[in-house]
């Protein structure tokens, strides 16, 4: 019942449940004209953010810890350790790991300030970096697909569901680009 008021007035108010893209003049006249949405149309992904709280609580419970070099957690101190503005299917994705590979986890980097910017980024809350240890290192290297070098010399791996680990000097890089089938 409800859901038939609702249409009900927005048929009177004259609203549509559906936006249709504009169509230019010459398009109402020929029929097979390409009708294309316009750029404020364009939809971007929803990312979900979390805090550093609801991330911690994540980590503690699959048994994934943390550190920081300066012992700390703000986001605005390049030596904290942050998951403030985390994505959550970053998270995710680090507790997959853990449960996959059965190896113990150390996130070393998070979201703080200090890290290479664009996109898919720390600050954005699409990576995180995990210390080097031999579990960690053997499953990456055994479990996920060799993709080549990035430009620094970080040999590149892909993992099933997309997400990139980087081995770098003396930790993983990790971009979540999704929660990898959590």
């Amino acid at each position: 019942m409800r859901i038939r008021s609702v249409l009900g007035v927005l048929a009177l108010a004259g609203a549509s449940l559906f936006a249709a893209p504009s169509v230019s003049a010459a398009a109402e006249s020929d029929p097979a004209a390409v009708v294309e949405p316009a750029a404020a149309e364009t939809v971007a992904p929803l990312v979900t953010k979390i805090t550093h709280a609801q991330a911690t609580s994540r980590f503690s419970s699959s048994g994934i810890t943390w550190s920081s070099s300066g012992g700390c957690s703000d986001r605005n101190v390049p030596t904290c350790t942050s998951f403030e503005q985390l994505n959550l299917a970053s998270a995710q994705g680090a507790q997959t790991l853990k449960s996959a590979s059965g190896c113990p986890l150390n996130i070393t980097g998070g979201t703080e300030t200090g890290h290479a910017g664009g996109t898919y980024s720390h600050w954005n809350g699409y990576k995180l970096d995990f210390g080097l240890n031999s579990c960690l290192n053997s499953y990456v290297t055994s479990a996920f697909t060799y993709i080549g070098q990035r430009g620094d010399g970080a040999a590149l791996y892909e993992s099933a569901s997309g997400n990139i680990y980087a081995r770098e000097s003396n930790h993983w890089d990790v971009t979540y680009y999704n929660c990898g089938g959590c």
